[in-house]
């Protein structure tokens, strides 16, 4: 059996497969990426071939343009191809959607990279599949004890209750572009809001694209306040609504268009309540797409690899839990991979 450090390891682009010449989710261009799903720190443009499910492909073209690689191939979950010997597979994440599980396999070894994931409630992309393997990698993003995401369904429920209470203040919902603010809207759905939900502007693609896969999300109208030479709707149209915006909005002047308006964010940060202080968050929803401490060590039991390799986020913390757990563990220590998504 080959070992795992010859089948892949980090380098200064990100996870290399020298027997299979490709790299997993570069953070620089190269000849040939498999990317695990279409957030900007993990799929960048400009590789001569890219590898991806085909909504992550759709998505990479969405946000960079239809020539944002040199060729494409979409791979669907549990199909596989081989290339130069080195068995190529996706199974779902359950991040956002089209993300996707690198099952690498070679010469009797297998090693599964899971790029980010979750295992909670998602109505926009199926979920977390459990691949067995010699080698597992996982993301350590909230990988501390403190992190421990209350049930997302109550997180929706006090969105709701203070809809319910504030009829004439308009609820802003920070959340990112790609997944998150599909989902909360998908969530909504689920528990009964059939109301027109609000979208910024810099929303309208992706979830038109996500509609085009399949994703129920229900009405969605401009968040467009109606002022001289522009069509709107009138400022106090907005009372009692709830609007779904980018994080980066919540502090522009584009917000205080709204009525009285309500400062929600959706992120897994907003556990720390320094962080919602900072934001000027009234209304913190700990709402993440991101695995918590308990999702990361149940997954990593249920997967029961010989080997753990953890990788962007709080590396030291979840690699001394598998030590204890008798589990071979080490850090990969990769750069460039970012929060973007929480």
């Amino acid at each position: 059996m080959i070992s795992p450090a010859d089948l892949l390891h980090p380098t200064p682009a990100g996870l290399y497969c020298p027997p299979g010449d490709f790299y997993i989710d570069p953070v620089r261009a190269v000849d040939r990426a498999v990317i695990t799903h279409g957030h900007a720190d993990h799929a960048r443009a400009g590789h001569g071939s890219v590898l991806a499910t085909p909504e992550t492909i759709a998505i990479m073209a969405s946000r960079y343009g239809e020539d944002f690689t040199g060729t494409r191939q979409p791979l669907k979950y549990n199909d596989d191809i081989s290339h130069r010997g080195v068995q190529i597979s996706f199974a779902p994440a359950g991040h956002v959607l089209g993300s996707a599980q690198v099952v690498v396999q070679h010469q009797g070894l297998t090693i599964v990279c899971t790029g980010d994931y979750k295992r909670r409630e998602d109505p926009t992309c199926p979920p977390f599949e459990i691949v067995p393997c010699h080698v597992f990698i996982s993301e350590a993003t909230f990988g501390l004890p403190v992190f421990q995401h209350p049930h997302t369904r109550d997180e929706i429920a006090k969105l709701l209750v203070s809809v319910e209470r504030n009829p004439d203040r308009a609820h802003l919902v920070g959340a990112y572009s790609l997944g998150k603010a599909q989902r909360i809207i998908a969530l909504l759905r689920l528990m009964g809001y059939d109301a027109p939900i609000y979208i910024h502007g810099a929303m309208q693609k992706l979830c038109d694209l996500y509609k085009e896969f399949g994703v129920e999300l229900g009405e969605l109208k401009p968040a467009t306040i109606r002022e001289k030479g522009r069509a709107g709707g009138d400022k106090q149209d907005f009372a009692g609504k709830i609007v779904v915006c980018p994080p980066s909005a919540m502090n522009d002047k584009w917000s205080q268009r709204f009525p009285s308006p309500v400062a929600c964010f959706a992120s897994g940060w907003m556990r720390v309540r320094q962080r919602a202080k900072q934001r000027g968050v009234e209304l913190p929803l700990i709402i993440s797409d991101h695995a918590d401490w308990e999702e990361l060590t149940t997954t990593i039991r249920e997967v029961n690899p010989e080997e753990l390799w953890v990788t962007h986020g709080r590396e030291e913390a979840l690699v001394r839990w598998a030590e204890l757990e008798g589990l071979r563990a080490k850090p990969l220590s990769l750069v460039g991979y970012e929060d973007e998504n929480e």
